[in-house]
């Protein structure tokens, strides 16, 4: 694996991200999210495969930044892109159709998203247990509990240690 592109993917995703915060309490810096959902896939999942962990750091660019896709493909190709494109949400769509649909092409997507979305939601739920996003209450973190058990109810069978990690974190909803 060369860690070059990893590292330029790193650069380029704290660029993008580097005027958000996240919705806990404390505001941490957002590039903390898509850091540990790619320090997750090689620490805890024995992910090494560079295209899964560039697209880990750079999950949210598209959802999230005014990124636009041709700019993921000049600076990491158009596997990458894709790949991006497969984990991202449209956002022009209503919040809970978004959500829908990520449950319902969660089992069509490829391998390698498949293990970038499992490890976003693991880590979502690490935080939602450790560090509520501010104001919300328990119903409402128990309804992202389930709808993320939901999504990946339709990536069975992709990293069974990672799902074992997922279902850790679910038995801690509140």
């Amino acid at each position: 694996m060369t860690d070059r592109l990893l590292l330029e993917s790193i650069h380029f995703a704290a660029e993008k991200h580097r005027h958000q915060r996240r919705k806990d309490a404390d505001g941490l810096p957002y590039i903390n999210h898509p850091i540990a959902v790619a320090c997750l896939l090689a620490s805890e999942g024995g992910i090494t495969d560079e295209e899964v962990l560039i697209t880990a750091v750079l999950h949210d660019v598209l959802e999230d930044t005014d990124t636009r896709s041709e700019e993921i493909e000049a600076g990491f190709g158009g596997r990458i892109r894709s790949l991006v494109e497969e984990v991202s949400d449209d956002k022009r769509l209503p919040k809970q159709k978004r959500k829908q649909l990520q449950i319902e092409r969660a089992a069509g997507s490829s391998d390698k998203a498949k293990l970038v979305k499992l490890a976003d939601k693991i880590c979502n739920l690490r935080d939602m247990s450790e560090c509520p996003p501010a104001g919300w209450d328990v119903e409402r973190i128990r309804e992202y509990f389930d709808w993320a058990r939901a999504v990946v109810d339709q990536l069975a069978g992709i990293h069974p240690r990672m799902e074992r990690l997922f279902f850790e974190e679910y038995r801690r909803r509140p």
